[in-house]
């Protein structure tokens, strides 16, 4: 429970400070992308903004929490660990959730796809953070 808890907890800061300069760049990379967040479809209040933060702890810990859970069946080096998680991540939780959304808002095909990409690339990260750490 330890493991889970310490690995949980810095994985959250590491991806805290992942999806804030995701924040900083998007609208310099993506600026179609950041456009489409000015859709009266995202709320804009300041009471739930707070959750963009919490959210990288709730993901860290449940990734965590599978990690240990099942970290024996991911071969290779912490790059494979973390490709194979993030993978796994993608098929169980990332695109299901997008196709939902896809279906239900309006945004653009290209803005899932950065989701989808955004998602990979946090459970990419989580799974070195988690290799490394129970090496």
């Amino acid at each position: 429970m330890k493991k889970i808890i310490s690995a949980g907890l810095i994985t959250g800061t590491v991806l805290l400070v992942f999806a804030y300069v995701a924040l900083l760049v998007m609208p310099i990379l993506l600026p179609k992308v950041a456009e489409e967040y000015y859709n009266p479809a995202f709320i804009n209040d300041a009471g739930r903004n707070a959750l963009y933060y919490i959210h990288p702890f709730v993901l860290a810990f449940g990734l965590s929490w599978f990690w240990n859970r099942f970290k024996s069946q991911l071969k290779g080096n912490a790059l494979m660990q973390g490709v194979e998680m993030a993978l796994i991540y993608l098929l169980v939780a990332i695109v299901p959730s997008l196709l939902i959304t896809y279906s239900a808002i309006d945004v653009s095909l290209f803005t899932i796809a950065s989701w989808l990409l955004y998602g990979f690339l946090q459970a990419l990260i989580a799974g070195i953070i988690f290799s490394k750490m129970h090496a």
